[in-house]
């Protein structure tokens, strides 16, 4: 099975509701599941869209003032060609219409052939649970086996997980976190479908922009625009958070070098896990 990944809006990790016991041992509870390795447009983060722009405004402003001169000036040019007038109006747009895109294809692809309707399959991943409370895991369509809904052959497009299609479609970038990789096969898998879907600008490059901001950049850009800045250089650490490497060379690029690598090729490694991964993957500097 393929493994991907959806981006949505932080919930807190009490956000799960108890439905019922069918079993001694098996309770059944609802919760928020945080789709690894891929980010979609945030569709609420940062307020209303005004509220979102303003924000991203001072962070221009900001860009431009010296304020972020500690900011290598490469990376602040090319998010201030990237903070329109009407930045936060699109990417929020653009993450309705992810949510949507992601709605309609569980609609058809848990529906079975005589209108039954499958379960949903949760593949949890090495790291389980992340900061906000929310299982890391990639979902797909759950096939019973049975005469009537068998199990497709390996390598069919219905076994894809929805984290892979919404990639596919263009409606999320890769997201690619260290530890939690897909296997090589799967990761390829990925990586092939992003660069067609980077390349030939599906779903929301296509109805909201090539410049539109990625989901990870939006919500950095929405922490340099704090209202209150007691301390830059803080700001700036809340924002980038994550060290880049170049997928194609398995270069690090650093924590400010992210934009000089198309989207569908960078991995990122938090900091704290960086001595670690340099021992697992073949990176250099």
């Amino acid at each position: 099975m393929v493994d991907l990944g959806f981006v949505g809006p932080s919930r807190p990790a009490n956000d799960y509701r108890f439905l019922s016991v069918t079993d001694g041992d098996t309770p059944n509870i609802a919760m928020a599941i945080r789709m690894v390795s891929i980010d979609t447009p945030e569709s609420q983060y940062g307020g209303a869209p005004a509220t979102a722009q303003a924000a991203l405004d001072r962070t221009k402003a900001r860009l431009l003032d010296g304020t972020y001169d500690a900011l290598p000036e490469d990376l602040r040019d090319y998010l201030v060609s990237r903070i329109s007038p009407d930045a936060a109006e699109r990417h929020q747009a653009a993450g309705k219409a992810a949510a949507q895109a992601h709605t309609d294809m569980v609609a058809t692809r848990l529906t079975r052939p005589d209108g039954s309707q499958r379960k949903m399959a949760v593949i949890a991943t090495g790291e389980l649970v992340e900061g906000n409370g929310r299982l890391l895991a990639y979902t797909a369509p759950w096939f019973s086996g049975s005469a009537s809904d068998p199990l497709p052959p390996r390598d069919d497009p219905r076994r894809h997980t929805f984290n892979l299609d919404l990639v596919a479609l263009g409606w999320a970038a890769t997201f690619l976190i260290y530890p939690s990789l897909p296997p090589k096969s799967d990761l390829n898998l990925l990586l092939d479908e992003a660069e067609a879907a980077w390349t030939e600008q599906r779903g929301a490059w296509a109805q909201f922009g090539k410049d539109l901001l990625l989901g990870y950049e939006f919500r950095a850009c929405i922490k340099l625009g704090a209202k209150q800045l007691p301390d830059p250089a803080k700001a700036i650490a809340q924002a980038f958070q994550r060290v880049c490497v170049d997928l194609r060379t398995l270069t690090e690029v650093g924590l400010y070098g992210y934009h000089r690598v198309p989207p569908q090729h960078r991995l990122w490694i938090w900091e704290d896990d960086l001595d670690q991964a340099r021992n697992d993957l073949p990176i250099s500097p």
